[in-house]
């Protein structure tokens, strides 16, 4: 993967892009397996802190627990970033809240109302729009970098979903009744990705949790949490997260702290 600007959607992400490094290097292809697959090798080649990776398509798109992402040519946004944190590694999980904080504060701005689902999902009306998978790729004892991938749904039409994921996803062009222009959405997500980043260096993910909170349609509803491992489920009232991202669940009068890395939610009768 090369870097470009000889692209037109690369070319309007530039114009006017109002940050200082988050999206400043791009690297983009019109068809790619995976962005965060590209984003990992690139990190590990010295790709610069902010760096993004873009594809018109994807043809192996993952989500979180490998879930394959629906990703097809010029409808969405398909993008990486790499970040280099100077914070510790142990706090790398709550980039995830980062990237689903900054896409809702441009969402906002389109008119449409985000619903965060813990950890990385965006929804509207228990359709997803969004899908976010955060890794880590270690580069030596002292160093790392995290990959942010994320997914939205941007110019769909109904008809473009595969017919077995009709019911459970939507667009930002359906709920809205017309196109969203993707450059510039993009370029807004850049700038709130960055303003937020900025503020972890300085002052911590305090204002991250709480716009999370903000957002969040998970929180004080009845969930089911199922392991992805062993399948083992509870059912409890999401109550809040903690300063590290956790859910924090009550289950049978117990208080039970649910990591991201390795169970899916589903909302029960509240």
């Amino acid at each position: 993967m090369q870097k470009t600007f000889d692209n037109i959607l690369t070319k309007t992400i530039k114009e006017n892009l109002q940050t200082k490094y988050i999206g400043q290097n791009i690297f983009y292809k019109e068809e790619t397996s995976s962005t965060n697959t590209d984003a990992k090798k690139l990190a590990k080649e010295n790709a610069p802190n902010g760096s993004l990776v873009i594809a018109e398509t994807q043809g192996a798109g993952r989500g979180r627990l490998d879930r394959n992402f629906f990703s097809p040519k010029g409808k969405g946004l398909w993008f990486s970033l790499i970040l280099r944190p100077k914070f510790k590694i142990e706090d790398a999980p709550k980039c995830t809240l980062l990237a689903a904080v900054a896409v809702a504060l441009a969402m906002e701005e389109t008119g449409v109302k985000p619903e965060i689902k813990w950890p990385n999902d965006i929804m509207r009306g228990n359709k997803k729009l969004v899908g976010i998978l955060t890794e880590l790729v270690t580069l030596s004892a002292n160093d790392y970098a995290v990959i942010v991938g994320i997914g939205i749904n941007v110019n769909f039409t109904e008809s473009d979903f595969p017919e077995d994921i009709r019911n459970i996803a939507t667009s930002l062009a359906i709920i809205k009744g017309e196109n969203v222009e993707r450059a510039k959405f993009l370029q807004r997500i850049l700038f709130f990705t960055e303003d937020l980043y900025d503020k972890i260096e300085t002052e911590g993910f305090g204002e991250i949790l709480n716009l999370w909170r903000k957002f969040s349609v998970t929180l004080n509803k009845n969930i089911r949490v199922i392991n992805a491992g062993d399948k083992r489920e509870i059912t409890g009232r999401a109550l809040d997260i903690d300063e590290d991202g956790a859910l924090i669940v009550k289950s049978d009068g117990k208080i039970i702290k649910v990591l991201a890395g390795d169970v899916s939610i589903r909302e029960v009768g509240n």
